[in-house]
């Protein structure tokens, strides 16, 4: 299927996947910044942005996700890319790293590292965040407008939304209130997160771990768990960010994926 993306630069191909309710916009903090380095393919996940849902019968899993995303990469001509996702994108980079699909995976507070409490926290916060979206648009560009606002508004998802661009900010809260595949994503995660993650990644893909130190939706808890489960990944703090770091400290959040993304795979000898 045909996903919404935004490519640009020059250099190893580097796939940008956004968290659940998102749109690759929400990488544009860092994509210049990226890019300058790296040939950046930053898309809308299937059912998200301006990407179709999935076909009628196909479930939200990370199976599913992967497939797609393994034949989009096939049709424009990208092979073994490096891997970046923030939240659900960080799920499945690590996921895709698993299927040895990618050259090395850097995870940005990734998904599926919560237990049953973890879970139902994370999923009422997003359920408040997406009821809130559906206050009238001209409420939420008047809080939008002012720091305080933004604040109040985004302050679960964002570190410092003080900082933000107001007309981006906006348009997230329409594409998570319109993202037809946000409530199957989100019961699709109750069973990611009863099946234990597997550990089992291949040796010779880099995984970098990088988390937020105001991530106030996938805890810290979670954030430790992650580490116990993968402990030959890279660990990075993002010190002031929250969970969509890219938007708090791009500089940072860009510094990170290079880094991730820097070394060649490691064949087997």
């Amino acid at each position: 299927m045909d996903l919404v993306h935004e490519r640009r630069g020059d250099g190893p191909p580097l796939l940008l996947l956004h968290g659940i309710g998102h749109r690759w916009q929400g990488w544009k903090p860092v994509l210049d910044l990226l890019a300058a380095e790296r040939e950046v393919i930053a898309v809308d996940l299937p059912g998200f942005g301006a990407s179709p849902p999935l076909p009628p019968g196909m479930p939200y899993t990370v199976d599913s996700a992967l497939g797609v995303l393994a034949d989009f990469l096939g049709s424009i001509g990208v092979e073994r890319p490096h891997v970046a996702g923030n939240s659900l994108g960080g799920l499945f980079a690590l996921h895709a790293a698993r299927h040895g699909l990618v050259s090395s995976a850097t995870a940005l507070s990734p998904a599926g590292f919560y237990r049953r409490a973890g879970y139902l926290y994370a999923a009422g916060m997003l359920n408040l965040h997406r009821f809130a979206a559906r206050t009238p648009e001209s409420v939420r560009a008047g809080l939008a407008t002012s720091a305080h606002g933004r604040k109040l508004m985004f302050g679960v998802i964002y570190g410092r939304p003080e900082q933000l661009d107001p007309r981006e900010l906006l348009l997230d809260t329409r594409a998570l209130l319109e993202a037809p595949g946000f409530r199957r994503t989100l019961r699709a995660g109750r069973a990611e997160q009863a099946s234990r993650f597997p550990t089992a990644l291949p040796p010779e893909v880099p995984i970098t771990l990088a988390w937020g130190t105001r991530d106030r939706l996938l805890l810290a808890a979670q954030c430790r768990r992650a580490r116990q489960l993968l402990p030959a990944a890279r660990f990075v703090p993002l010190p002031g960010c929250g969970h969509v770091p890219m938007g708090d400290d791009p500089a940072l959040v860009a510094r990170v994926i290079l880094e991730g993304s820097s070394s060649p795979i490691r064949l087997p000898a």
